[in-house]
């Protein structure tokens, strides 16, 4: 699952990219509302945390303006605003949840397994599939040609980047920030060796091979020779 985290303040937005990460969610952090707005239009989410009162362009015209476009993307308010007024604006303008801070993150959590659960019965695509290999993000499951392959944490958010992102030429550095959260540096083999061992489980002993290298560039899912 894919989140974007619209937060300006540095000590939470790093506790909140840090902790969701950790929980399995690939998530993108930006720190102003221009930025959010954009990536929130032109990128594909499974669920928005947002603050109000942001740099640029608060959270209620982001909001506003995601919902011309995304009418049903989960999004929750996480903001200090915590006049009832503010609560019912947020919810008027089409927020799916409002939380105050300070907040739980336990409580976050519930939450955004709430509204990720109510979206996927919406529209969010919760099955993946590339010639003979299925992923089941609900489950968690990986099967090719029938048979079961067990991934680790890391492993799955990998695949689950590669199969919602099919054809995309994805670089090193970003594929480094989505599911590391790390920037990329040249003497850091991290992703060469999680894609080796991610390849020696859903590619080594099947054919067609579906991670392909482009030099270069970066890596694609796609059946081989479709290039």
């Amino acid at each position: 699952m894919r989140i974007l985290l619209v937060e300006d303040e540095q000590k939470t937005g790093d506790y909140l990219q840090k902790g969701l990460r950790e929980t399995g969610y690939i998530t993108d952090w930006v720190q102003d509302g221009v930025t959010g707005l954009h990536h929130a239009i032109t990128e594909t989410y499974d669920l928005i945390i947002l603050d109000i009162m942001l740099p640029k362009l608060d959270g209620w015209k982001i909001l506003t303006e995601i919902r011309k476009t995304h009418a049903t993307l989960p999004v929750l308010f996480l903001t200090a605003k915590d006049q009832i007024e503010d609560r019912v604006k947020g919810l008027d303008l089409g927020a799916d949840d409002y939380l105050i801070k300070p907040f739980a993150f336990a409580e976050l959590i519930a939450r955004i397994k709430t509204l990720l659960r109510r979206g996927q019965i919406k529209e969010e695509p919760t099955f993946y599939t590339i010639a003979d290999l299925h992923v089941d993000l609900i489950k968690r499951r990986v099967i090719r040609s029938g048979q079961r392959i067990d991934l680790t944490a890391k492993e799955f958010a990998l695949l689950e980047l590669f199969m919602r992102r099919q054809g995309e030429v994805l670089p090193k550095s970003l594929i480094a920030s989505l599911v590391w959260d790390m920037n990329f540096d040249s003497d850091t083999n991290v992703v060469e060796v999680a894609i080796r061992r991610l390849r020696n489980k859903i590619d080594a002993n099947f054919t067609p091979k579906l991670i392909q290298n482009i030099r270069g560039m970066g890596y694609v899912l796609e059946i081989e020779n479709e290039q």
